[in-house]
């Protein structure tokens, strides 16, 4: 396995992570939808991550899922795709996890959030299948 999978693979571990915290949360009887918000945008942003590293190339350090697609989109276009997810992700990277005048989501917007995190985690699965093939991260 080369180094770059493998590093793809531990970017792909810990967004499923975030997304068992995400699936354990909504079946809470109380639910922090504002977590669970974040963490599908973390989730989302992993994934972009693995991607990235699987093939070999520098990813930003940010949380701007957008600046972390146009890294991508020069590699494989179908990416493209992705904008509509990651534009209900983005609010949820900093803001949300600071008191302040922000939005408080609700369960409408965490089911919403999470149907955005699970269609990276689909298109990263058909874009880099070598990664979800027999390893710790599956």
């Amino acid at each position: 396995m080369s180094e770059e999978i493998d590093i793809a693979k531990q970017w792909l571990a810990k967004a499923r992570n975030d997304l068992l915290n995400v699936d354990n949360n909504l079946k809470a009887q109380e639910v922090p939808f504002d977590t669970v918000c974040f963490h599908c945008q973390q989730a989302a942003e992993k994934l972009l991550k693995a991607y990235l590293a699987g093939n070999r190339q520098s990813y930003p350090v940010t949380h701007d899922l957008f600046l972390i697609l146009e890294k991508i989109l020069p590699l494989r276009g179908d990416a493209e795709q992705l904008r509509d997810a990651l534009a209900i992700l983005m609010p949820y990277a900093v803001e949300i996890r600071y008191p302040d005048d922000w939005f408080m989501p609700f369960d409408q917007d965490a089911k919403e959030a999470r149907d955005a995190a699970s269609q990276v985690l689909q298109w990263l699965e058909d874009a880099l299948p070598e990664i979800f093939q027999s390893s710790q991260a599956s």
